[in-house]
Protein backbone atom coordinates (compact mmCIF):
# COMPACT_ATOMS: atom_id res chain seq x y z
CA UNK A 1 0.00 0.00 0.00
CA UNK A 2 1.43 3.40 -0.97
CA UNK A 3 1.12 6.27 1.52
CA UNK A 4 1.83 8.85 -1.20
CA UNK A 5 -0.50 7.51 -3.92
CA UNK A 6 -1.53 10.17 -6.44
CA UNK A 7 -5.15 11.23 -6.47
CA UNK A 8 -7.01 12.44 -9.55
CA UNK A 9 -6.46 16.06 -8.48
CA UNK A 10 -2.69 15.57 -8.61
CA UNK A 11 -2.25 15.83 -4.84
CA UNK A 12 -1.04 12.99 -2.72
CA UNK A 13 -3.17 11.33 -0.09
CA UNK A 14 -0.53 12.42 2.45
CA UNK A 15 -0.94 16.08 1.47
CA UNK A 16 -4.71 15.83 1.79
CA UNK A 17 -4.34 14.16 5.19
CA UNK A 18 -1.94 16.89 6.35
CA UNK A 19 -4.42 19.59 5.30
CA UNK A 20 -7.18 17.78 7.18
CA UNK A 21 -4.97 17.60 10.29
CA UNK A 22 -4.22 21.32 10.04
CA UNK A 23 -7.92 22.15 9.77
CA UNK A 24 -8.65 20.03 12.87
CA UNK A 25 -5.85 21.75 14.78
CA UNK A 26 -7.13 25.17 13.77
CA UNK A 27 -10.54 24.19 15.14
CA UNK A 28 -8.85 22.97 18.35
CA UNK A 29 -6.89 26.22 18.62
CA UNK A 30 -10.21 28.10 18.91
CA UNK A 31 -10.93 26.31 22.18
CA UNK A 32 -10.24 28.71 25.06
CA UNK A 33 -7.36 27.51 27.21
CA UNK A 34 -6.20 24.84 24.75
CA UNK A 35 -2.81 25.25 23.06
CA UNK A 36 -2.86 23.18 19.89
CA UNK A 37 0.65 22.06 18.92
CA UNK A 38 1.68 22.65 15.30
CA UNK A 39 4.74 21.34 13.49
CA UNK A 40 6.57 23.91 11.34
CA UNK A 41 4.98 22.43 8.19
CA UNK A 42 1.50 22.53 9.74
CA UNK A 43 2.05 26.12 10.82
CA UNK A 44 3.15 27.04 7.28
CA UNK A 45 0.04 25.44 5.80
CA UNK A 46 -2.10 27.30 8.35
CA UNK A 47 -0.65 30.59 7.10
CA UNK A 48 1.51 31.39 10.10
CA UNK A 49 4.46 32.50 7.99
CA UNK A 50 2.66 34.39 5.24
CA UNK A 51 4.26 37.80 4.80
CA UNK A 52 1.44 40.23 4.18
CA UNK A 53 2.93 43.45 5.48
CA UNK A 54 3.04 46.46 3.20
CA UNK A 55 6.30 47.45 1.60
CA UNK A 56 8.44 50.26 2.97
CA UNK A 57 7.60 52.28 -0.13
CA UNK A 58 3.85 51.79 0.39
CA UNK A 59 4.20 52.79 4.03
CA UNK A 60 6.08 55.96 3.10
CA UNK A 61 3.44 56.89 0.54
CA UNK A 62 0.54 56.25 2.91
CA UNK A 63 1.97 57.96 5.98
CA UNK A 64 1.04 61.45 6.97
CA UNK A 65 3.62 64.08 7.72
CA UNK A 66 3.32 63.66 11.48
CA UNK A 67 5.45 66.67 12.52
CA UNK A 68 3.43 68.91 10.21
CA UNK A 69 0.14 67.46 11.45
CA UNK A 70 1.21 68.01 15.07
CA UNK A 71 2.23 71.60 14.31
CA UNK A 72 -1.14 72.29 12.67
CA UNK A 73 -3.01 70.73 15.58
CA UNK A 74 -1.01 72.87 18.04
CA UNK A 75 -1.81 76.02 16.03
CA UNK A 76 -5.54 75.18 16.12
CA UNK A 77 -5.42 75.02 19.91
CA UNK A 78 -3.61 78.36 20.21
Amino acid sequence: MHDQAKTSAGKTDGQDLLKDVVMEKLDDACTPGFAAPFTPEEARLAGAFVEDAITEEDAAESGIDLPEALRQEKEKRS
